[in-house]
């Protein structure tokens, strides 16, 4: 069984809310070792909730997320979901998918988000694709996925324990790439 589960959310068709599977395409899987799954999930909430009952240590969601920030800035976000909620099967809620699969028999593993300030949701021509601030984003979040996946696997030998590595608070705290000509920023943050 693999560890860790890289899960891509978003509506293709639906501008920057496709971030989350743009991630996922462009994810190499030989960066990752065998104990590393990437699934892209697009809108399919069903899907997503019976693979967070797996036994994964640890669960990275990609998905674009609006807090009030700049398009494009990436955010990190430990969530914590408590409640159940609906799930329609023709949108993707991830926090509805956790509730969900927390009915169905729990969800063990560390959970993560990484998300990003979308600019354009829906489009009134039709057009796809990500807008340029969301595209910029994309080489930061890589990063961030293939420094989680790392750490969580140097951690994984080094100590052989499976508890969360990084120690102390990371709440609502600006990290800014200044070597980044797109400007992309990422806020690590507690939901």
């Amino acid at each position: 069984m693999k560890k860790i589960l890289v899960a891509g959310i978003g509506n293709i068709f639906q501008g920057d809310d496709a971030f989350g599977c743009e991630v996922l395409r462009q994810l190499n899987p030989d960066t990752f070792s065998d104990e590393v799954a990437l699934m892209d999930f697009g809108i399919r909430s069903y899907d997503l909730a019976y693979a967070l009952t797996d036994p994964y240590e640890t669960v990275i969601l990609v998905d674009a997320v609006g807090r009030g920030q700049p398009a494009g800035t990436l955010y990190l976000i430990e969530p914590t979901v408590e409640g159940s909620g609906a799930v329609d099967a023709h949108s993707m809620n991830p926090v509805a998918a956790i509730q969900m699969a927390r009915a169905l028999g729990g969800v063990k593993a560390k959970l993560y988000l990484i998300g990003c300030e979308p600019k354009v949701l829906e489009s009134d021509n039709g057009e796809m694709g990500l807008s340029a601030e969301v595209n910029a984003a994309l080489p930061q979040a890589i990063a961030m996925i293939e420094s989680l996946v790392k750490g969580k696997e140097n951690y994984e030998h080094n100590s052989g324990g499976n508890s969360d590595h990084r120690g102390g608070d990371r709440r609502d705290t600006d990290h800014r790439d200044p070597n980044n000509a797109a400007g992309a920023s990422a806020v690590y943050a507690n939901s």
